[in-house]
């Protein structure tokens, strides 16, 4: 599996209303992504406290080879939702969760 985190940037105009643009946003994508075989969780989101306008959207994927293919088909769907809201198209970064044992107890130096 792989973690991808989506960076979306709104319109400074819009900063103040990114949790129903998120909604929307999802409610485009949302439906085709949640019968993907890839799909294996609900999205999360994060909106930056130094930059309202600012989300990050958090979820994990089979694989980075089929999110690629997959978001090919979304882009498409999302080009009216980011030609009125964000600065931009999003950013997808894709992230490998390392295993580290954080209930460890009694190590020594």
């Amino acid at each position: 599996m792989v973690t991808v985190i989506e960076t979306w940037r709104l319109k400074e105009q819009f900063a103040g209303q990114s949790l129903e643009l998120m909604q929307k946003m999802d409610d485009i994508v949302g439906p085709a992504a949640h019968v993907d075989p890839g799909w294996c969780e609900h999205g999360r989101f994060f909106q930056r406290r130094s930059r309202p306008g600012e989300i990050w959207m958090m979820y994990t994927w089979r694989s980075r080879a089929e999110h690629e293919v997959f978001i090919k088909n979304e882009e498409l769907l999302l080009t009216d939702f980011y030609d009125r809201y964000c600065a931009g198209r999003r950013e997808i970064t894709y992230f490998d969760e390392l295993p580290v044992d954080v209930d460890a107890v009694g190590t020594t130096s």
